[in-house]
């Protein structure tokens, strides 16, 4: 598995339903890319001078990061899809 390095989180998407809440399908390829996301692994924090600042998120937990966030990476790694985001780029954790 990754270790993310810095300030660096893997995230597994979080499948959002497919279902307005209207009742309406939307079909795969006019669905957004999920927003939300569960924690794999992170990174020791960034560097701060000579000191660490630690990190707010840990593996398992499920956030919410910005959809067009700058930093956002797709990883693929032994056949799944991943997110690797900066920390700055997570909005909150759910």
């Amino acid at each position: 598995m990754l270790k993310p390095l810095y300030n660096y989180v893997l995230l597994e998407r979080i499948e959002e339903d497919n279902k307005t809440a209207g009742g309406i399908i939307i079909p795969d390829n006019a669905k957004e890319k999920p927003s939300r996301g569960r924690v794999i692994a992170a990174g020791d924090g960034a560097m701060d001078g000579a000191n660490r600042v630690p990190m707010s998120v840990k593996p398992g937990d499920t956030v919410l990061f910005a959809k067009w966030a700058s930093s956002a990476n797709d990883v693929k790694l032994d056949g799944k899809d991943y997110v690797l985001i900066k920390e700055t780029d997570i909005l909150g954790i759910l």
